[in-house]
C-alpha cells in the first residue's frame, strides 16, 4: 500500500474519458481544477455550478469579486486570492479597493462592508441574521442572496482544496499579498 497522499495537478492528457472533454476548458487550464481531476465525477459535476457562479451570477462582476476576495482572505488562500486580485484588476477595480476587502469592514465602502460582513457571517455562523439579511436583500435582491451563499460555499471548497494540496499558481498569476 502506498503512503503517497499527494494530489498534484493532473496532466489533462492523462484524464479518464469521463472528463476528457474538459481538458481545453477551465478545468484543464487551472491547477486547482487539475487537482480536482483526481475525482473525475466531482469535476464533471462541478462544471455546471461553476458556470453559474462564475459567469451567470446575479451579483454582477464586481460584487462577485468582492465575495470571492473576502472568502479567499478569510481562508488565507493565496491561490484564490492571487487569481482574484488579477481578475479584479482586469475589471478595473483599484488596488485600494481590492486590498481593503481583506481588512476591517469599518474601513470599506458601505456596500463592500455589507458584502464582507455577510461573507463573514456565512463562514462563521453558516447563516445571516434577519437585519443583515434584510440589508443584503435590499442591495442584491433575493436571487443575489442565494447566489452569494452559493459563491461562498463554492469558493470555500476551492480554498480548502488549494490550502490542503497546495497547487502552484497558474501561469500569468503572481502571488499578491495584502
Amino acid at each position: 500500500m502506498s503512503n503517497d497522499i499527494s494530489y498534484p495537478p493532473l496532466d489533462p492528457a492523462t484524464w479518464p474519458d469521463r472528463i476528457n472533454h474538459m481538458t481545453d476548458s477551465f478545468a484543464g487550464h487551472l491547477n486547482v481544477y487539475r487537482v480536482m481531476a483526481h475525482n473525475p465525477d466531482l469535476l464533471a459535476s462541478w462544471s455546471d455550478l461553476r458556470a453559474h457562479v462564475v459567469t451567470e451570477n446575479s451579483l454582477g462582476p464586481e460584487r462577485l469579486e468582492i465575495v470571492i476576495l473576502r472568502v479567499a482572505a478569510r481562508l488565507g488562500s493565496d491561490y484564490e486570492w492571487s487569481h482574484h486580485v488579477s481578475r479584479s484588476r482586469i475589471l478595473g477595480m483599484t488596488d485600494e479597493k481590492i486590498f481593503s476587502v481583506a481588512g476591517d469592514p469599518a474601513a470599506m465602502e458601505v456596500e463592500d462592508a455589507l458584502i464582507a460582513q455577510s461573507v463573514d457571517d456565512l463562514l462563521d455562523a453558516s447563516k445571516l441574521e434577519h437585519e443583515r439579511l434584510a440589508a443584503l436583500v435590499a442591495l442584491v435582491g433575493r436571487t443575489g442572496v442565494l447566489d452569494m451563499m452559493a459563491t461562498v460555499g463554492f469558493y470555500k471548497t476551492l480554498g480548502c482544496i488549494a490550502e490542503t494540496f497546495g497547487p502552484p499558481l497558474d501561469d500569468g498569476i503572481e502571488a499578491l499579498k495584502a
